[in-house]
């Protein structure tokens, strides 16, 4: 390993593995991205699933493999761990932008009362900015997210659920 090899370094060469499902935000902006130790002669990933069970976590962790070692990293493990769970608080806004410019909406806080009172939140569509949008199926294009659908474009559109 060389000299220059530092915990902030591979954070930065990680910016460059995206999730396979929403390929415009990185692992690190999603959140799933946790933590990295850089050893003598190793370095650690750890990365938590969106939701247990998240078949995009293989090919993440192949992504993450294939880019260390591409930056000439060789002693590289992923470690998965499903504590603590992943929140949708981990998203950064840098990923909270890209999700919406993509057309998908980003979350709320996790803490947002009226999930505590099972009421649904007010989701603004990210197609015309509009929160007159209802939700259609609490599952979407994967289980992370919810379907919705926009009364003013009418437009469906995929959420990040709080989690």
């Amino acid at each position: 390993m060389t000299a220059e090899l530092t915990r902030e370094h591979i954070f930065s060469l990680l910016e460059n593995v995206k999730d396979p499902e929403v390929p415009v935000i990185s692992v690190r902006e999603l959140g799933v991205l946790r933590e990295v130790e850089v050893m003598d002669d190793k370095v650690l990933v750890t990365i938590t699933p969106t939701y247990t069970g998240c078949p995009a976590m293989d090919m993440m962790r192949a992504d993450i493999l294939a880019e260390l070692h591409k930056a000439g990293i060789a002693n590289v493990e992923v470690k998965q761990t499903l504590s603590p769970a992943w929140t949708t608080d981990w998203i950064s806004d840098a990923g909270k932008r890209k999700l919406k410019e993509y057309g998908i909406a980003p979350p709320e806080k996790t803490a947002d009362i009226r999930a505590l009172k099972g009421e649904l939140p007010v989701v603004e569509c990210p197609q015309c900015g509009s929160k007159d949008t209802v939700m259609v199926s609490a599952f979407g294009s994967t289980a992370c997210k919810a379907l919705w659908k926009c009364n003013s474009c009418l437009e469906p559109f995929d959420q990040f659920k709080c989690l």
